[in-house]
């Protein structure tokens, strides 16, 4: 990898590709370089926002295949390509040498036509579903409890359960109900919520100024009605006319 060649101190934003990744750019727990997408196709920018050319001959392997990647970082030298959006971190890919990305692809091609490794996959992916069936029978438990209704209601309560489960528990749905950072309990609560925000309260249509905080204000009191209409349920009162989650519960099919 090239050393700094420039005595500049201060990271050069505007005069194009500089060569000194290994000094600025931070690194990833696998120890490769963690840099961010540049102004031009084969450019990246560093930790402080130098950008930086990459090597004539490196390419960026895109996301896609997680063994292809995981093999081209644990090969030797690499950069992370990351983009921020909001709190969230998206992988942009892998730059890494063009040899030795064509040699583990070529690798890999072999190693996945053979009797083994589909017997491999096969099993892998009945092992997934099984994970998959427990976790959503877990988590409509979790619902279910979360919900809380009276006895009177609670067939309303297992529809209503089994549509926010539907919803928020199939893979790659990126819903509250897939993340491992909260509680399933957690999970099962924001997740009733965020059905109950969009089932039965104007939220999808409402025009809200683009104000930092707002849209988070303005979620805090829908939560605030949707734990109202809960409380209806879970005391047994009669339920008035008109009621929205009444309304909402009526419409899910099957």
């Amino acid at each position: 990898m090239a050393r700094p060649t420039s005595r500049a101190t201060k990271p050069e934003r505007a005069r194009g590709p500089t060569s000194k990744p290994a000094a600025a750019a931070k690194r990833a727990t696998g120890g490769g370089l963690v840099v961010g997408p540049g102004p031009t196709h084969r450019t990246v920018r560093d930790a402080r926002g130098c950008v930086i050319a990459a090597p004539d001959d490196w390419v960026l392997l895109e996301p896609g295949d997680a063994a292809l990647t995981r093999r081209v970082k644990a090969a030797g030298d690499h950069w992370l390509m990351q983009e921020k959006h909001g709190r969230r971190t998206f992988s942009r890919g892998v730059w890494a040498p063009e040899a030795t990305v064509e040699r583990i692809r070529h690798e890999l091609v072999a190693e996945r036509s053979t009797e083994a490794w589909a017997k491999k996959q096969a099993s892998a992916l009945k092992r997934r579903e099984a994970d998959q069936a427990e976790y959503v029978d877990d988590f409509l438990s979790a619902v279910l409890a979360f919900l809380a209704f009276a006895p009177a209601y609670g067939d309303r309560a297992l529809k209503l359960a089994r549509a926010v489960t539907g919803h928020a528990t199939p893979v790659g749905s990126g819903t509250v109900a897939r993340t491992e950072r909260i509680p399933i309990e957690r999970r099962a609560e924001a997740a009733v919520i965020a059905w109950l925000r969009h089932q039965t309260t104007g939220y999808d249509q409402m025009k809200i100024a683009r104000v930092k905080g707002k849209r988070r204000e303005v979620r805090r009191m829908l939560a605030e009605r949707s734990r109202e209409l809960l409380g209806r349920y879970r005391s047994g009162a009669a339920i008035p006319p008109g009621c929205p989650l009444a309304k909402a519960i009526a419409s899910i099919s099957g």
